[in-house]
């Protein structure tokens, strides 16, 4: 569909996570021959964009993550798949080509107004691939979008919760860490320690 020059046996996923700016991170998921490869995703931490910038984020990590397989000799990804659309594309593309100077192909889902996988982009500047929405590549690119959102969800999720967790334990006189540590051990969360 793509004409890519060889197979994609290896595909990389993308796609950020944050409200508002707060505890914003980033995530990888790879896919190798069209099966989850679970011990490759990576998660970021976004350390140089401050707010809500999705398109910053997008090339942060994405410099970060190509950087490091360059420098340990790692094997680069046959397609990188944007989870978004032109915009997400073009910050994917000048990190991997105008500043790391590879040559990877990009790809992006785009979403609907329901939050569905709605079509796939390809080239600069991008055009839509006509693929069949009731096909298996559709249902199978739909599918690596929502594994890519869940991955990074998650890990938004158990950061935010640190540092609510932190926060409201690091601020009460007499809590140390050993005792901070058996209270959410005891209790679960700090929700919980509320209630009781």
């Amino acid at each position: 569909q793509l004409g890519l020059p060889q197979l994609p046996l290896q595909i990389e996923l993308f796609d950020n996570s944050n409200i508002q700016g707060e505890d914003a991170v980033a995530a990888c998921v790879v896919f190798k021959k069209l099966k989850p490869s679970k011990k490759d995703y990576r998660r970021f931490n976004i350390k140089t964009v401050v707010g809500p910038d999705d398109y910053a984020s997008m090339r942060e990590v994405v410099r970060r993550r190509y950087s490091r397989l360059v420098e340990e000799s790692s094997p680069l990804p046959d397609l990188i798949i944007a989870d978004g659309g032109i915009g997400q594309m073009e910050v994917i593309r000048k990190a991997v080509e105008d500043e790391l100077h590879l040559n990877i192909p990009i790809a992006g889902l785009a979403k609907n107004e329901r939050h569905r996988t709605r079509e796939l982009l390809f080239g600069f500047p991008p055009r839509t691939i006509g693929v069949d929405p009731k096909s298996q590549l559709f249902q199978t690119l739909a599918a690596m979008q929502e594994e890519v959102h869940r991955f990074g969800i998650r890990f938004h999720r158990e950061k935010r919760s640190k540092r609510q967790s932190a926060s409201a334990l690091d601020n009460l006189p007499g809590i140390g860490p050993k005792t901070k540590q058996l209270l959410l051990k005891t209790f679960g969360s700090v929700k919980r320690l509320r209630e009781t």
